[in-house]
């Protein structure tokens, strides 16, 4: 398989993040309409994880950081870095030829799943400020 044939599905996913980031970028998510909203908030009145993240993301490209931190800490601070990483080691094994899927370890998932039940609770305690959808 030639490099092209193994960089063509990153390229892909790279121009449809940056198609969307471009979305959320030229859209509000806090004006209705553009989005719809979380299905957690709707059903149960509370804050899923990554409520806010869309409001956060677009602050966040605008440049206003604290802004993006109140809407949700958590996509600032882990998500959208963990993105990017898994991404970049993602086109390098593809650059490289690396067909192989790499392993992720137990403890990583278990980490990941413990800091989301943690972060959905705390977010959710009142006077929180730990980002919140409203």
């Amino acid at each position: 398989m030639s490099r092209w044939d193994r960089m063509r599905t990153p390229v892909y996913a790279a121009a449809g993040g940056l198609a969307a980031c471009a979305y959320v970028y030229v859209n509000d998510p806090s004006e209705p309409g553009h989005f719809p909203p979380c299905p957690t908030k709707v059903l149960s009145g509370l804050d899923c994880p990554f409520c806010g993240g869309l409001r956060s993301t677009h602050e966040l490209m605008h440049g206003n950081l604290s802004a993006a931190l109140d809407f949700n800490a958590f996509t600032v601070l882990l998500f959208i870095p963990a993105m990017l990483v898994v991404y970049v080691v993602w086109t390098r094994d593809q650059w490289r030829g690396r067909t192989e899927a790499r392993k992720v370890p137990l403890w990583t998932n278990i980490s990941v799943a413990v800091l989301l039940v943690a972060f959905t609770v705390v977010r959710n305690l009142p006077g929180m400020p730990l980002g919140t959808s409203a």
